[in-house]
C-alpha cells in the first residue's frame, strides 16, 4: 500500500509535480489525515511569505466551519504577527491573497474579512485522494495511533476503554432514553475502536434492587408459567404493571407522611412495602427459592436483548448487571467510608452519605444502605467502578446515560474522591444526551427494543413501496430490516447529542437528504456501478487518466472525501455523532451530483476515462462505508 508510508506518499506527490519531502510541522500527521498534506504545503508557503513563527503558521490554518467556504482557512489573528494591529488584519489578508504562490497543491486564495480561504487544486485532488483512500480502505478517516499508550511507538499496547450503554431495567419498559443510549453508545464505542482503543462494550442490566422484590411479589399474584414461556418479557411487563398499580396507594400514603414531616415507618413495615423489602433482603442473602425465581427472568431478558441488539449490529463484550457487583467491592466502599468517618448511621439503622458536608451542597445526600440492611443504588454503582477497574484496568470508562442522571454520576465522582480514589474518578465520564420528547402514533405503544425495531422495519418497507424511481436496493427481508435499523439510527444521530428531539416516523424512513434509507440507497447504487470492476489491488494508479477527474463535479466530490478525517477528529473530541450524519449528507449529495453528470454523457470508447471514474467511485464507496459503519449502519448491497 504505497501511500501508507511516508516514502510511498512522497513518491506519489513527487510524480504529481510537488516538491518533496512534505514540509514537516509539529502535530502534522500526513499518513492519517490527507488534509494535513495540503495544510503542510500551505503553512510552509505562509511562513515564507509573512514574518511569523513556523508553528504559528501551521496552527493558524484550520478546517472551515461551513461547506463551500474553502478547504482550509487561514485565521489571521492566530499568526500573532508583531506590530500588526487588529484593525489592519483585513488589509493583511488581502495582501496575503496576492502574495501567496498559487498552483498545485492549492489554488488562488479568497479573502474573507480576517480569514483567507484556500481551495485545494483539482489536479492534486485527482491524483492524491483516490489512492490515499483505497490504500487505507476501512481505516481511512481514523487515527489508530490515538489509542496507543505511547503514540510514538506503533507497537505499544492499546489503551483500554469501557463503554456502558443500552442498559435497561429488568421487567421495565425499554424507554426512549434506553433507545438513545443504545444508538449513541454504539457510535461512541465504534469511534474509540476506530481511533485505536481497546474497547469493552458493556450492557449493564438493572436486575437488582427493591423493584425486583416488588416484581417477585407481583409474580406470586399474577405470574403465569405458560404466558412467560410464550412471551417472557411482555409477560413480565404485564406482571410489573399490575403489581405497580396495586402498590401505588401504599406509596402515596408513605409520600403524604413524608410531605408532612412524619415518619412513614409504620406504613412501610406492612403490606407490599414489607413484602417487597423482605424479598429483596432474601435475594441479597442468596435465598435459593428467590434466586430460582429471579434467574429465569434475568436470563430471558438478556437473551431477548442480545437478539434485538444483533439486529442493530451490536455485540456486547460484557453483559453484566447490578446483581453481579462483588460483595468484596461493596465491603471495600463501606469500610473505606466508615474509616474516614464519612459514612453516617441513621436512627432507623440506614447508612447515608451527606455530600453537603463535604463541599458538595448541590448533591444533597444519598442512601447507601436502607434500614432493612439492603444496598442502595449509589453503593452498588461505586462498587461496580472498583470491580471494573480490577477486571479491565481501564484508562477511561464512559457511561452513556441520559442527562437527567447527571447528579448520580457526580455523586459517584465525589464518593470516589472521598475514598481517596481520585485517580479513578478522573478516568470516568458521563456522556449525557437529551430526551426524545415525543413519539408519534407509530411508536407510542413501543415497550421493548424489538417494538422500535419492528416499527422502523415496517416504515422502511412502506417507504420502498412508495418510491417509484431511483431505488437501487434489494427488497428482501434482510435488507428491509437493515433499512429500518438505518432509518432509526440516522434520525437519532442527526440531532445534537445534548439536544432533545421528537421522533418523526413520517420522515424517518423516507428518501430525504439525511435519512438512513438515502445513505443506503447511495451505497447500493455505487456497489452496483462498481460490480465487475478490477479489485483494488489490481489498480495501476500510475496510468490513470487523472485529468478526467478535474471537472467541478468530480473535484467537489473528491474534496468532500478528503475532509472525512477532520470530521472524525472533531467528532472524537466532542463525542458528537451529528457531525458524521451531516458529513454523510454532503458526501451523498456530491456523489449523486457526480453520478447525475455521468448519466448525461456517453462513455462508449472512453475506457481510460471510465477507469479513472470507477477508481474515484470506489474511493467514494469506501468513505461512505466507513462513515456509515461509524454511526452503526450496516451497508446494504444492490
Amino acid at each position: 500500500m504505497a501511500t501508507c508510508s511516508v516514502e510511498g506518499l512522497q513518491d506519489l506527490l513527487g510524480r504529481a509535480g510537488l516538491d518533496t519531502p512534505v514540509p514537516e510541522f509539529p502535530g502534522s500527521d500526513i499518513l492519517h489525515n490527507i488534509q494535513d498534506v495540503f495544510k503542510a504545503y500551505l503553512a510552509d508557503a505562509l511562513q515564507k511569505t509573512v514574518p511569523c513563527d513556523r508553528l504559528a503558521a501551521y496552527d493558524a490554518i484550520q478546517p472551515p466551519n461551513m461547506t463551500g467556504m474553502g478547504d482550509l482557512v487561514i485565521v489571521s489573528p492566530k499568526l500573532r504577527l508583531e506590530g500588526v494591529e487588529p484593525k489592519a488584519l483585513k488589509g493583511l489578508v488581502a495582501d496575503l491573497a496576492q502574495r501567496l504562490p498559487s498552483g498545485p497543491p492549492l489554488t488562488v486564495p479568497i479573502p474573507d474579512g480576517i480569514h483567507l480561504r484556500v481551495m485545494s487544486s483539482g489536479e492534486t485532488l485527482a491524483r492524491l485522494v483516490p489512492p490515499y483512500i483505497i490504500h487505507r480502505k476501512a481505516t481511512f478517516g481514523f487515527n489508530d495511533v490515538a489509542g496507543l499508550t505511547d503514540a510514538q511507538a506503533t507497537d505499544s499496547p492499546k489503551k483500554k476503554i469501557v463503554v456502558e450503554y443500552s442498559s435497561p431495567n429488568l421487567a421495565g419498559d425499554f424507554a426512549p432514553r434506553h433507545l438513545r443510549s443504545t444508538l449513541v453508545g454504539a457510535f461512541v464505542a465504534n469511534l474509540f475502536q476506530g481511533m485505536g482503543w481497546d474497547v469493552v462494550r458493556m450492557n449493564y442490566l438493572g436486575d437488582w434492587g427493591k423493584q425486583i422484590g416488588l416484581l417477585a411479589a407481583g409474580w406470586k399474584r399474577f405470574g403465569s408459567d405458560e404466558a412467560f414461556a410464550k412471551d417472557p418479557l411482555r409477560h413480565l411487563l404485564d406482571v410489573n404493571d399490575k403489581i405497580t398499580a396495586e402498590f401505588k396507594p401504599e406509596q402515596e400514603a408513605s409520600r403524604a407522611l413524608k410531605n408532612e414531616n412524619k415518619d412513614p415507618a409504620e406504613v412501610e413495615s406492612q403490606g407490599l412495602f414489607a413484602e417487597r423489602d423482605e424479598t429483596f433482603q432474601r435475594l441479597e442473602h442468596g435465598d435459593e427459592e428467590i434466586i430460582a425465581l429471579w434467574n429465569p427472568f434475568r436470563n430471558a431478558t438478556v437473551e431477548r436483548l442480545a437478539a434485538a441488539h444483533a439486529r442493530l449490529g451490536i455485540v456486547f463484550d460484557d453483559r453484566s448487571g447490578e446483581s453481579q457487583v462483588s460483595a468484596e467491592s461493596v465491603a471495600e466502599v463501606e469500610d473505606t467510608l466508615k474509616e474516614k468517618g464519612i459514612y453516617e448511621l441513621q436512627q432507623d439503622g440506614g447508612w447515608t452519605l451527606d455530600f453537603a458536608k463535604h463541599d458538595s451542597k448541590g448533591l444533597g445526600w444519598a442512601a447507601m444502605r436502607y434500614r432493612d440492611g439492603t444496598s442502595g443504588y449509589l453503593l452498588r454503582d461505586v462498587a461496580a467502578v472498583l470491580d471494573r477497574y480490577k477486571t479491565h484496568a481501564f484508562e477511561k470508562m464512559l457511561y452513556v446515560v441520559e442527562a437527567k442522571q447527571d447528579t448520580h454520576f457526580q455523586r459517584i465522582h465525589k464518593t470516589l474522591e472521598l475514598m481517596d480514589r481520585a485517580h479513578l474518578s478522573a478516568k470516568i465520564q458521563h456522556v449525557s444526551f437529551g430526551d426524545i420528547t415525543g413519539l408519534n402514533g407509530d411508536f407510542t405503544d413501543c415497550r421493548l427494543l424489538d417494538d422500535y425495531l419492528d416499527k422502523a422495519r415496517d416504515l422502511a418497507r412502506q417507504a420502498l413501496a412508495d418510491e417509484e424511481e431511483g431505488v437501487f436496493l434489494n427488497q428482501d427481508d434482510q435488507t428491509i430490516d437493515r433499512l429500518g435499523m438505518s432509518a432509526l439510527i440516522a434520525q437519532d444521530l442527526a440531532h445534537k447529542r445534548t439536544g432533545s428531539y421528537a421522533m418523526d416516523a413520517h420522515k424517518m424512513a423516507g428518501f430525504g437528504p439525511s435519512t438512513g434509507v438515502t445513505f443506503q440507497n447511495c451505497y447500493a447504487r455505487l456497489a452496483s456501478l462498481l460490480a465487475g470492476q478490477p479489485a483494488t489491488d489490481e489498480i495501476d494508479f500510475a496510468t490513470l487518466k487523472y485529468d478526467t477527474l478535474q471537472t467541478p463535479e468530480y473535484s467537489d466530490l473528491l474534496r468532500v472525501m478528503a475532509q472525512f478525517p477532520d470530521i472524525v477528529s472533531a467528532s472524537y473530541k466532542t463525542l458528537e455523532p451529528s457531525h458524521i450524519v451531516s458529513y454523510l449528507m454532503r458526501l451523498v449529495e456530491n456523489t449523486e451530483i457526480a453520478l447525475q453528470e455521468d448519466d448525461d454523457q456517453e462513455w462508449e470508447d472512453r475506457d481510460d476515462e471510465v477507469a479513472a471514474r470507477m477508481v474515484m467511485y470506489e474511493a467514494a464507496r469506501q468513505v461512505l462505508e466507513n462513515a456509515m459503519r461509524l454511526i452503526g449502519l450496516q451497508p446494504c448491497a444492490a
